[in-house]
């Protein structure tokens, strides 16, 4: 995973007053918190950070006001619900060789098995424990094959070197579903027979 560096400014204003004027700046108000230390209030500049919070779980490097570089990750992002412009973000301090609890994005591959069955994602995002700047983007489960009623338990999902599950074994990530609708039909078509007779 790489790092990715963003200057950031402490922040003295407080409010919904002077977050409107960070926003307006193309800034973005923030929080730096951890190791038992005061909470930091920072501003970002607004189109790093969105660039930088594509990747899931991104390491970033702060530079902050130009003289303390500290390691953060994402703990808690706040978008505009209609524009989806950054709000507000939380960063959690980091340090090299720390394990942190995190969540990885899952994503299927493969072709289920014949027959119309659909595939849930009970979790879309896996728990697990990793170091801080050893964290991986997302894993990756075959789903080739299963027929309905299958399911996939984190258990059963292989992970990088150096990442535990932060789950429990037995949690079901994925599950395959018997198609709905053929049999909703079916169960209307009788229900006709049974009105005309």
């Amino acid at each position: 995973m790489s790092e990715v560096k963003i200057a950031a400014e402490t922040r003295t204003e407080f409010g919904k007053g002077a977050a409107r004027r960070i926003r307006r700046e193309d800034k973005v108000p923030g929080v730096l918190y951890g190791h038992g230390s005061d909470p930091i209030h920072l501003t970002f500049p607004g189109h790093e950070l969105l660039l930088a919070l594509r990747t899931p779980n991104v390491l970033i490097a702060l530079d902050i006001d130009g003289k303390s570089n500290e390691l953060a990750i994402p703990k808690s992002v706040q978008r505009d619900p209609l524009k989806g412009f950054l709000e507000h973000v939380d960063l959690q301090l980091v340090t090299r060789g720390e394990k942190v609890q995190v969540e990885i994005p899952v994503q299927a591959e493969g072709e289920l098995a014949p027959g119309g069955n659909l595939l849930e994602y009970v979790l879309d995002a896996l728990p697990v424990e990793a170091e801080a700047t050893h964290i991986p983007e997302g894993v990756t489960v075959s789903v080739e094959g299963l027929e309905a009623g299958a399911s996939v338990l984190a258990k059963d999902i292989k992970l990088p070197g150096g990442v535990t599950l932060a789950v429990e074994e037995d949690a079901v990530v994925l599950q395959v579903l018997a198609a709905q609708a053929e049999e909703a039909s079916e169960g209307a078509e009788e229900g006709e027979e049974a009105a005309e007779a």
